[in-house]
């Protein structure tokens, strides 16, 4: 039996073990009459501050309470006014921009150009040491002129300016969080977004309640529902389990084996959307975590070819995932397939590389992973013990995935990038290939072509050197793009919700039916 028939058999038995005790015993009650959304996640977040957490929820729980200069419309991807309501490009390395006046910050204080001005020169700054770098590198400084002009300059031409400025640049108010200090804010922060923080804690989870100063003419509208609760969970089994027994409302990234199952039951309804984000296996060519057989080559070359990557993107992950042949999403600016070093899916080739490299009885390794469903990670681990490589599955927490990745422990990781929804390479490449935290390469010359690439605002000048730069990486087999990721909600059939390709939920724009 080949592989992806022995997956698919696992996936077939997961899903039958769908139990649903009682609860088809009288109508759901939805909490419709509390005027309350009530949401989990599973995987906690250390700090609720966005610039201070580089996984998907934060983006997610953050988009509710905060508010960026601009905002980009989720179905046409325009960048539309938020805090700024006109802006104009003087030369490519001046933005200037006329801020909104009368918008209010949580507390009551008022919002001026100063706040924008600190939180942006803040956040461009080393020693603040945000969680992702790369997406303020390309800012010099910013200057307030009065209370409502901002002039922000840039290090380098960046075409993608807007996009991160919508996307991953909040604004704090410069007065409560110099007052409460940086552990402060992360404790009881505010913002200016339609939704106030009201509670959070890193172990349980979050509060809101609707913000009813929410400036007229806010991108996001006022909401319909009036609080929302989050709560943390650790497994997807839990996660099931608490939606099932109507102690929750809303779900996502289950395992997609139970969508039948779950559209079965007559409160409840399922829905798919492919999203920007990719997984990938990481695989330690710069020898960060000691001597690694992954420093060499052919080592990196048989890991490719072991994968039937296609299998895992249309049987696993399913609902019309795909193989990106570069590592970037098909749709950002530079991921230019044709760049691309191809590796079928050949276990004899895989063999035979590792038989060069001097591991013809293959080797044992660390193969870590916080992807969930686990019959991912599993399928990975399959393939690669096929040709020999046995890798040892630790599947652990996003957070301590990412705090071991920081440290250079990880010879062989698995995870997912979602480009914080920006469509432009510049939001993946320099964070696993420009000398941050998570580059497993390490390689000067591909560090050089990603900043020719980022800074031009010529699109020849850029599409030139992230070609070059996305034919080195897969040349080199540092980092493989494994699938696109579908996003499976399931959620309350009284809930109107609508999912977005940028895999950025909106619940200020839920209501109760």
């Amino acid at each position: 039996m080949s592989i992806g028939r022995r997956l698919l058999g696992k996936g077939i038995a997961a899903a039958g073990g769908l139990a649903i005790p009682g609860l088809l015993a009288g109508e759901a009650q939805a909490q419709r009459g509390q005027d309350t959304l009530r949401l989990v996640f599973r995987d906690a977040v250390p700090n609720i501050d966005p610039y201070f957490n580089s996984q998907r929820t934060g983006l997610i729980l953050g988009h509710q309470a905060w508010d960026g200069l601009v905002h980009r419309d989720p179905e046409s991807f325009r960048v539309v006014p938020a805090l700024a309501t006109e802006w104009r490009w003087v030369n490519p390395l001046l933005l200037e921009f006329t801020l909104r006046q009368g918008v209010k910050f949580h507390d009551g204080s008022d919002f001026t150009a100063k706040d924008a001005a600190y939180t942006i020169n803040t956040v461009s700054k080393p020693e603040t040491r945000v969680a992702t770098p790369s997406n303020y590198a390309w800012i010099d400084r910013a200057e307030a002129d009065g209370d409502f002009k901002l002039r922000l300059h840039l290090k380098r031409p960046t075409p993608a300016a807007l996009d991160y400025l919508a996307l991953v640049t909040p604004i704090w108010p410069q007065a409560y969080r110099e007052r409460v200090g940086a552990e402060g804010y992360s404790r009881a922060p505010i913002g200016t977004g339609p939704y106030r923080i009201t509670k959070f804690d890193v172990a349980s989870g979050v509060e809101y309640e609707r913000f009813d100063g929410y400036y007229a003419g806010g991108p996001k509208g006022r909401p319909a529902i009036r609080r929302i609760t989050v709560r943390f969970v650790t497994d997807a089994a839990t996660e099931l389990t608490e939606l099932l027994a109507q102690r929750v409302d809303w779900i996502w990234n289950m395992n997609p084996d139970q969508v039948a199952n779950v559209n079965r039951i007559p409160f409840l309804t399922t829905l798919r959307q492919e999203s920007m984000r990719i997984g990938y296996l990481s695989l330690d060519a710069a020898g960060r975590s000691g001597d690694t057989p992954m420093k060499n080559l052919k080592v990196r070359q048989a890991v490719w070819h072991a994968l039937d990557r296609k299998t895992i993107a249309e049987k696993l992950v399913s609902g019309g995932s795909r193989v990106p042949v570069a590592p970037c999403y098909p749709s950002q600016f530079g991921c230019n397939a044709d760049a691309a070093i191809q590796y079928d899916y050949n276990p004899e080739k895989a063999k035979q590389l590792l038989a060069e490299a001097g591991y013809p009885n293959g080797f044992d390794i660390e193969l870590t992973s916080y992807v969930q469903p686990r019959q991912w990670s599993e399928a990975v681990q399959s393939y690669l013990q096929a040709v020999g490589i046995r890798a040892r599955l630790n599947l652990l927490q996003v957070a301590a995935q990412i705090q071991r990745a920081w440290r250079g422990e990880l010879a062989m990781s698995m995870g997912s990038w979602g480009s914080y929804s920006i469509n432009d390479v510049s939001a993946i490449l320099p964070n696993f290939f420009g000398n941050t935290n998570d580059d497993y390469a390490r390689d000067e010359t591909l560090q050089r072509l990603l900043v020719e690439g980022g800074s031009s605002a010529d699109e020849a000048v850029r599409n030139a050197a992230y070609s070059a730069a996305i034919k080195r990486i897969t040349e080199q087999a540092y980092w493989v793009p494994l699938h696109t990721y579908v996003n499976t909600y399931a959620f309350n059939r009284q809930l109107d919700f609508k999912a977005f390709p940028d895999e950025l939920p909106r619940f200020y724009l839920a209501k109760w039916k």
